[in-house]
């Protein structure tokens, strides 16, 4: 009977070990939801952002000045492709952007019709360890729809490289984009010849878990 008692006990503090050495599955993954270290975000789950609380997303026509367009409205979708092992790079599919809400200061542009990035799904990978994220795409372009006087035109720009250079941060959640620069591939001479896009999308949450949680990258 002391034999069957011990190994009894053993096999109990052997499971209880085991449980306490992983908590909320593969809280080391590089996404985690609720906190950072928490539970693993799931391949297959799809992660929302819409702009930062008071920003804009901007396209102006250099890196120092501000002509240009200005979106308040501007948000995205990604599908989570893999979650590996915290430090490594997490790959994601990039299925909507969209932008709204748009105003030019552009000598000659009454009204921003329309921008629209086109030629989705785009691949998305966050390094845990720099917080480095990319966007690529091949093109990675967006079309611009401008009203003038004289009528409509159509600004296509393409992403120099075909990507787009961000950075995540866990202090608000967030993944910044500033003034990475696309060139004008058609569009009149009205089309300013680049477009520098800046932007900052927080929180980002996990809307495939209850609740939407906010999403940290480790």
């Amino acid at each position: 009977m002391r034999t069957i008692s011990r190994l009894l006990v053993a096999a109990g503090a052997a499971t209880m070990l085991a449980l306490w050495g992983a908590p909320a599955h593969a809280a080391n993954a590089v996404l985690t939801y609720g906190s950072l270290g928490g539970n693993a975000v799931a391949v297959g789950d799809v992660l929302q952002a819409s702009l930062a609380a008071g920003t804009n997303a901007t396209f102006f026509s250099s890196a120092t000045n501000t002509t240009g367009l200005r979106c308040a409205v501007s948000s995205f979708a990604a599908t989570v492709l893999t979650n590996p092992a915290a430090g490594g790079v997490t790959t994601e599919s990039l299925t909507t952007q969209t932008f709204s809400s748009c105003t030019a200061n552009v000598l000659g542009v009454t009204a921003v019709r329309s921008v629209t990035v086109n030629s989705l799904p785009y691949t998305v990978s966050v390094n845990g360890s720099t917080k480095a994220a990319v966007i690529s795409g091949n093109p990675l372009r967006s079309t611009v729809v401008l009203g003038t006087l004289l009528g409509n035109i159509t600004c296509v720009y393409t992403a120099v490289g075909n990507q787009l250079s961000g950075t995540a941060s866990n202090t608000d959640n967030s993944l910044t984009f500033t003034t990475q620069q696309l060139t004008k591939t058609s569009g009149p001479g009205l089309c300013f010849a680049n477009a520098f896009f800046s932007a900052k999308y927080a929180p980002v949450r996990d809307t495939s878990v209850a609740g939407s949680p906010i999403v940290f990258t480790q």
